[in-house]
């Protein structure tokens, strides 16, 4: 049986860990040569040998993806490798300080913002030159938080960078339908990953934004809790597969229902 991505080359960006490593790893198992893209090139060494222990190929390249010319040295590094982009995960993000939105500083606002939204932007942009004759599949990482919930006070950088996505994929996908270029945007819960790593609260700050919640006994629908990055691959492989080559500009929530609390 022939792999569902046999042959294509996938960009994926934040490979280093989590979502990105993962999608990485299921990409490269159906047959993707993967370009594996993190702000820090060693980060992503022990998923290169693994795609490489099990016959596949990868290379590892590193960036800031809120910097056009080292998003756009990535793209001319891949396409030096391999010849073309077929698919494309625009993944890396972070969660940033959480405060409350009078205490933000705006230097704090804008790393959260150039990193997921301006970053997101950047590898969609510089990947459509690749993709325009031969068409290919985008995937945008955004979130359940700023399109589903907004019950996390503190976020207000993070939550308006990730509905910010959503309405920058839809435009992005309408746009591109003439390419053959599919857009969708995949919103996960809460799943386990080191994000909380770039996560920086401001305890004092956020205790005065508080707003008591009561949630159903549990808080979780699923009994298993947080959803695994491996979850988040396989819908990943899905949507950069020919098995979802009729879905375009569409959010897909992968949280377990969390968001429907």
């Amino acid at each position: 049986m022939e792999k569902l991505v046999q042959g294509k080359v996938a960009f994926v960006t934040g490979t280093g860990s989590g979502i990105g490593r993962a999608a990485a790893l299921k990409l490269a198992e159906q047959g993707a040569k993967i370009a594996l893209v993190d702000i820090k090139a060693e980060n992503c060494e022990k998923v290169k040998q693994q795609i490489e222990e099990k016959g596949g190929e990868a290379i590892v390249l590193e960036a800031d993806v809120s910097s056009p010319e080292q998003v756009k040295s990535c793209y001319e590094q891949t396409v030096e490798a391999w010849g073309k982009i077929d698919i494309v995960f625009a993944n890396a993000g972070i969660n940033g300080v959480m405060a409350a939105i009078e205490d933000i500083d705006p230097e704090d606002w804008d790393t959260t913002i150039n990193t997921n939204l301006k970053g997101t932007f950047l590898t969609v942009k510089y990947a459509i030159p690749y993709m325009k004759e031969n068409g290919g599949s985008i995937i945008i990482t955004s979130s359940i938080n700023g399109n589903r919930v907004y019950r996390n006070f503190g976020f207000s950088a993070y939550a308006s960078s990730k509905i910010g996505q959503m309405g920058f994929g839809k435009m992005a996908a309408l746009e591109l339908s003439t390419y053959k270029i599919r857009v969708n945007i995949i919103c996960p819960g809460a799943i386990e990953t080191n994000i909380d790593q770039n996560t920086f609260p401001e305890e004092e700050s956020l205790e005065k934004v508080k707003i008591p919640i009561e949630f159903p006994e549990g808080d979780q629908p699923l009994e298993n809790g947080p959803g695994k990055p491996s979850q988040v691959g396989d819908l990943v492989l899905f949507l950069a597969s020919d098995m979802s080559s009729h879905i375009t500009g569409t959010e897909v929530y992968i949280d377990g229902a969390e968001s429907l609390l």
